[in-house]
């Protein structure tokens, strides 16, 4: 089997918490959870009443409640704020993924709500992402859950 410099033939073992894959795994881990970290940590620092009332703009003509969209606009910020931490250090890695793509499903429906289809579309990409790493979630080795289990 020709080897191209960059990676192992199949034949040869390697060490698994140090494979490309791990390596690849917690990469993409940690930038999604450093992505959604950052956007629950940058609505709680730019005001959770500020990203509350620009939600409540954007969905004012949308048949949701607005005491609705205001609650939801006051929790996002925390809930994202959390997945994105457990995801950048590993802890409760499945669950983390779960609650991101069910995220992405509440955000997706509110997004094609108000037809605003290039979020619709980034949030389909988000989860992929997060299905990609719970289908290869057997490479999370440089992770908490790595450390506790």
């Amino acid at each position: 089997m020709a080897n191209d410099g960059g990676s192992m033939p199949l034949s040869t073992s390697t060490n698994i918490s140090t494979s490309d894959e791990v390596i690849a795994y917690v990469l993409l881990r940690v930038v999604a959870g450093v992505n959604l970290l950052m956007h629950g940590v940058s609505r709680l620092l730019a005001g959770k009443d500020a990203f509350s009332a620009h939600l409540a703009e954007q969905f004012a003509h949308s048949p949701l409640s607005q005491p609705l969209v205001h609650a939801f606009g006051t929790a996002l910020p925390a809930i994202e704020g959390l997945i994105g931490l457990l995801l950048l250090i590993g802890l409760k890695t499945r669950w983390a993924l779960v609650a991101a793509s069910l995220l992405m499903a509440v955000l997706t429906f509110g997004s094609s709500l108000v037809q605003d289809w290039a979020a619709a579309g980034t949030q389909l990409i988000y989860a992929l992402v997060f299905a990609v790493l719970m289908f290869l979630r057997r490479y999370n080795g440089w992770s908490l859950d790595g450390r506790v289990c």
